[in-house]
């Protein structure tokens, strides 16, 4: 099965700063670019964990002694390593987002360049899929999904609407989601509004938010002192969820200050954003927006 160029492969991996006898973690193991490059940079007594929830990620990992596959989700890292007898790490890459591979197999339901079932789950142990969102979901609940991870600022008029259509009939297909909504969907920018619907769809359906950030507590937990954390986003929500937890070792607010106004936090900044650049860019359309964040636990 096709999966496409891992994204920043070099510069993620490098961020990592890798020992050769060291134990490292890919939490979004999918076509396994990343976790050949670390395997390839790990000598012979090296161990790499890699994490997918996908079932199609299985069919992709190499054989390889210094390799153990968990085919589950990266929200139970500490649980799955602890399983395995590792309790500390020297660096942990995380891939975030949809793969090129889930985008291009059209049953998925995760492109809006094909017709397909409301499903978009990135496993199929998830408890809800897309159809759950758009058919079952309340008003208020629609409005908070399209506005909190969408950032749609009409996101209570795409409620209304789709409470509207589907009283009439299910909206069972992504086709009809886009023809429900239509007139939101101007032509000039049909392709960025539909991209926000289904990043909040998404987002819902997978958890991905609450995932990430008890991937991030516990990426905290797990990284030895040194050890580095190389992390790549594809949009604002995650990339501030990772930026603020980087700089402050919290979501929000800010650590508390002693006596003298002084604060510690747990990570030191390797490297300031890093992004792709224009080569990258046009080999692989899935780089555009993405953003690297590297850091390395004090």
């Amino acid at each position: 099965m096709e999966y496409h160029n891992p994204v920043l492969l070099k510069e993620s991996v490098d961020g990592l700063n890798i020992k050769s006898d060291g134990v490292y973690v890919d939490v979004t193991f999918g076509g396994g670019g990343h976790s050949r490059e670390i395997l390839s940079r790990l000598g012979p007594e090296g161990k790499l964990f890699a994490f997918d929830q996908d079932e199609d990620a299985a069919a992709n990992v190499p054989q390889d002694s210094r390799l153990t596959f968990i085919p589950e989700n990266f929200r139970f890292l500490k649980r799955f390593l602890r399983f395995h007898n590792v309790r500390q790490v020297d660096g942990i890459l995380a891939d975030l987002g949809v793969s090129s591979h889930q985008f291009d197999v059209a049953e998925r339901g995760f492109s809006t360049r094909f017709d397909a079932g409301l499903d978009m789950r990135m496993s199929k142990k998830n408890d809800i899929d897309a159809f759950q969102v758009v058919n079952q979901y309340d008003e208020a609940n629609l409005r908070r999904v399209f506005y909190d991870y969408g950032e749609l600022k009409n996101a209570p008029a795409i409620a209304r609407v789709l409470i509207e259509a589907r009283e009439l009939d299910p909206i069972t297909t992504t086709e009809q989601f886009k023809s429900v909504l239509s007139r939101f969907l101007p032509a000039h920018k049909s392709n960025k509004i539909l991209a926000q619907m289904y990043q909040a769809i998404r987002i819902e359906v997978n958890h991905e938010m609450d995932v990430l950030k008890e991937f991030l507590e516990q990426s905290l937990e797990i990284l030895k002192p040194g050890g580095r954390l190389s992390v790549i986003s594809y949009h604002s929500l995650e990339d501030r969820l990772v930026k603020r937890f980087v700089k402050n070792g919290m979501f929000e607010g800010e650590p508390e200050r002693d006596f003298f106004g002084n604060f510690s936090v747990p990570f030191k900044t390797i490297e300031k954003l890093i992004v792709p650049n224009q080569d990258e860019i046009s080999q692989n359309n899935r780089a555009r927006s993405a953003k690297l964040r590297v850091a390395e636990k004090k």
